[in-house]
């Protein structure tokens, strides 16, 4: 049977404590045991079904993680407080000092600065590369490589890993394929394409409220046990705990999440299209024009699109600045970070999002400094949204100075 991640969201049943329709939030930060030596195999490890205190999990955690599990294809998963408290603790579970990560060079700010700038710390050295370029991914992979991290969608450029391909060659050289999924949940199953681990923010569009920070790490029930070890375990001992009260709201969120992908991707396609027919230099893996438009075509989930990210490039950080802001008078969306949105989010990633990217890397990689990336929320009526778009930009006289 064909692998449906929201009908495996769906198909889970829980009941609340009362017989509620929704589980019941765990409000507490620790839990009684019948007995000391209940207590005692707990810290061992050894008594499934035991709660032992929040940080390592609770009952409304496991809940989330049992749905994102279901929903990437993986045996079970670990939320987190953040996005980054999900990459973090991975990357440091796998590797230790000596070892060596493979990064795709194009990935989040955040967790650029983590390879780039933290973890040489504990002398664990990165090696940035086009991911898109097999032959340049295994020309870096060394004796003390440990790791091959990669985007599913890459932030900002939106270049796509081929993960099948990456996972062959993770699987050759003895690897962990790290995917981070934020950018196509539901679009791609990383894990059901061979990847090891497959990570997401859930602040974006999982959640989808733009309310909470939230990271899940979906993997093997043995992968999830280490993380979460009282002794050694990276996620339990750097502590970015989620909330039970956050993780009820995002599991609620989570329900609706295939219908608004599907408006999402709408959305953007269509705004890509006009954009593009505009003579706009416009990114979009739904665009034929797309380098990677195949592939990505060859490993979606086709009933949600191709997702709700775009780009354009008006050429300048001056327009791009003029633009953003006028979009943001007509109510056409905030000038703000972060993604999946109701409401149409755009930014400039040159110097925000990817701002922790030297500039001359930026430049060698494309990201231009007249680059606005696109979060395309929810519009019922997109047409209307992508006039007054237009209006916007000719008023700027950006489509006669960025055209392709």
């Amino acid at each position: 049977m064909k692998f449906n991640p929201a009908n495996n969201i769906q198909d889970l049943q829980y009941f609340g404590e009362f017989g509620g329709v929704n589980p019941s939030i765990s409000d507490s930060s620790t839990y009684t045991f019948l007995s000391a030596k209940t207590m005692f195999d707990t810290f061992e490890g050894n008594a499934d079904g035991c709660y032992l205190y929040s940080r390592h999990t609770s009952p409304s955690n496991l809940y989330l993680g049992e749905a994102l599990a279901a929903m990437e294809g993986t045996e079970t998963a670990n939320v987190s407080a953040s996005g980054m408290g999900a990459i973090t603790p991975v990357l440091l579970q796998l590797c230790k000092n000596g070892d060596h990560i493979v990064s795709s060079r194009t990935i989040y700010g955040g967790t650029y600065a983590f390879l780039k700038n933290f973890t040489p710390r504990f002398n664990i050295e990165t090696s940035f590369v086009d991911i898109t370029k097999l032959e340049m991914v295994e020309a870096a992979i060394t004796q003390n490589t440990k790791v091959i991290y990669c985007e599913s969608v890459s932030n900002p450029l939106l270049e796509v890993a081929d993960i099948s391909a990456l996972a062959k060659l993770a699987k050759k050289y003895n690897l962990q394929l790290v995917v981070d999924n934020t950018f196509s949940p539901l679009s791609i199953a990383p894990a059901k394409l061979g990847a090891d681990v497959v990570i997401h923010s859930l602040t974006k569009f999982i959640n989808g409220a733009s309310d909470t920070v939230g990271g899940v790490v979906c993997a093997s029930q043995d992968f999830i046990d280490q993380l979460r070890n009282v002794n050694d375990g990276a996620s339990m001992l750097l502590g970015a705990t989620m909330d039970s009260l956050r993780a009820a709201s995002v599991l609620k969120n989570l329900r609706t999440l295939h219908i608004r992908m599907k408006q999402h991707s709408y959305n953007a396609m269509y705004l890509a299209k006009m954009f593009e027919a505009d003579g706009l230099k416009t990114v979009y893996p739904g665009l034929s024009s797309h380098p990677s438009h195949e592939l990505f075509k060859s490993m979606m989930n086709a009933d949600y699109g191709f997702g709700g990210m775009l780009t354009i490039d008006v050429g300048s950080i001056d327009k791009a600045n003029d633009l953003m802001e006028l979009m943001q008078q007509k109510n056409l969306g905030y000038l703000a970070v972060s993604l999946g949105f109701y409401k149409t989010l755009f930014s400039a990633p040159g110097t925000s999002t990817s701002s922790e990217i030297p500039e001359d890397e930026q430049a060698e990689m494309g990201l231009t400094d007249g680059l606005i990336r696109f979060s395309v929320g929810l519009d019922n009526d997109i047409q209307r949204t992508y006039v007054i778009m237009k209006k916007c930009m000719k008023e700027l006289n950006i489509l006669e100075s960025a055209m392709v």
